[in-house]
C-alpha cells in the first residue's frame, strides 16, 4: 500500500512509519514539525505542511495517491487543553475536518486516526470496553470524540472508511534506539521518572498517594509503541480490504501504578529515583485499564511486549541520547 502518515515526525507516528516500511508499504510523511522531529523522518519522503491547510494537504494526496491515511497530527496534552481549549478544537477538530474534505475531493478511501481513552472520562467500570459510554471531562477528550463523530458522518455521506484506535498510555522506544519518546516539554510519566533517575530533574512528583489502589497511586495501562504500530497497520489493512468502520481500544489489559513504574525504572537503571508526594490532580481517575478483546476479534491483534521491555527500550533510547 501507499500510506500518508500525518504527524509522522512525532513519537508514535515515526514508529508507525518504520513499521510500515519494514512491512513493505510506501510511506509519505506530512507534518508541520511543530512538535515532531525532522530527524525521525527516515522511511519515506517528507512534505512540510499543516493539516489545516486543506489545499496543501489535497496537493499531497494528489501527488502520492495513497491507499489510506494514518492520522497522528493532533495536540495531545490534557492539562494544556483545559487552559487553551481553542488550540485543541482548531487543531484536532478543524485539522481532521480539513483531512476529511481533502480525502473526499481526492477520492482517498480510508483513514485510521489516533484516538484516546480520554473519550471515556471517568469510567464506572474497569477494564474499559468500547461499550462504555463516552463522557470526556476535558477539551482534549472532547475534541477526539468529536473527531470520531465527524468520521462517522463522512462515512455516511462520502463512503470514507475509518477506524479510531483508542489507546491508553504509549510507552517504550524502538528496540534499535533510532527513534523514541522525545517531547518538549516532556510531561509523560515514564521518561520523567527516568529524568529523575538520571538527575535531570530533582524528583518525580507523585500526584496522589491516597487512591483506592494497592499502593495508593494511580494505575494506568501502558502499551509499547511498537505494539501500537502493528495495530495501526492491521487497522488500515482491515479498512482497505473492505472491513467495517469502528472505534477500538488498544491496551495490554494490565495496569501498573506510579510506584510500580518507579520501582521498574530503579531496577533497570540501578539508580534510586527521588520522588515527592503531591496532591491529586483534578480529573485523574484511580484506574484506567483497557478491555482490548474487540481488537483481538476484529484485527487479530494483541499487545506482545511487557512493562519491563517498555522500560528497557525507553531507558536505552534516553541514555544513548544523553551520552551522544
Amino acid at each position: 500500500m501507499k500510506i500518508c502518515v500525518t504527524g509522522g515526525a512525532g513519537y508514535i507516528g515515526s514508529h508507525v512509519c518504520k513499521a510500515l516500511a519494514e512491512a513493505g508499504h510506501e510511506v509519505v510523511v506530512y507534518d508541520n514539525l511543530s512538535t515532531g522531529h525532522r530527524s525521525f523522518v527516515r522511511w519515506g519522503p517528507f512534505r512540510h505542511g499543516d493539516i489545516r491547510d486543506t489545499a496543501r494537504f489535497r496537493a499531497c494526496l494528489r501527488e502520492f495517491k495513497p491507499d489510506g491515511i494514518i492520522h497522528f497530527a493532533a495536540s495531545a496534552y490534557v492539562g494544556e487543553s483545559v487552559v487553551d481549549p481553542g488550540k485543541y478544537f482548531s487543531n484536532n477538530v478543524g485539522g481532521t475536518l480539513s483531512i476529511l474534505e481533502a480525502m473526499r475531493d481526492e477520492g482517498c478511501p480510508a483513514i485510521v486516526v489516533s484516538g484516546t481513552c480520554a473519550v471515556y472520562g471517568e469510567p464506572k467500570e474497569v477494564p474499559i470496553a468500547e461499550s462504555c459510554p463516552p463522557n470526556p471531562i476535558n477539551p482534549y477528550g472532547a475534541s477526539k470524540l468529536f473527531m470520531e463523530r465527524m468520521l462517522a458522518d463522512f462515512a455516511t455521506a462520502h463512503d470514507v472508511r475509518w477506524m479510531s484506535l483508542r489507546y491508553f498510555n504509549a510507552a517504550g522506544s524502538s528496540p534499535r534506539g533510532e527513534i523514541g519518546e522525545l517531547h518538549e516539554p516532556e510531561t509523560h510519566l515514564i521518561p520523567r521518572v527516568m529524568f529523575a533517575a538520571l538527575g535531570s530533574i530533582d524528583a518525580i512528583d507523585i500526584f496522589g498517594t491516597d487512591y483506592p489502589t494497592p499502593d495508593g497511586t494511580c494505575i494506568r495501562d501502558y502499551i509499547h509503541v511498537d505494539d501500537l504500530a502493528r495495530a495501526h497497520i492491521r487497522a488500515l489493512e482491515h479498512l482497505v480490504d473492505g472491513g467495517e468502520s469502528m472505534a477500538l481500544n488498544l491496551g495490554t489489559e494490565r495496569g501498573a501504578s506510579v510506584r510500580e513504574i518507579i520501582r521498574g525504572v530503579e531496577k533497570i537503571s540501578g539508580r534510586q529515583v527521588p520522588a515527592r508526594a503531591m496532591e491529586r490532580r483534578a480529573g485523574d481517575p484511580a484506574v484506567l485499564v483497557a478491555d482490548a478483546a474487540k481488537a483481538r476479534e476484529v484485527l487479530g491483534w494483541k499487545a506482545e511486549r511487557n512493562l519491563e521491555t517498555m522500560l528497557e527500550d525507553a531507558w536505552n533510547f534516553l541514555t544513548a541520547r544523553k551520552d551522544a
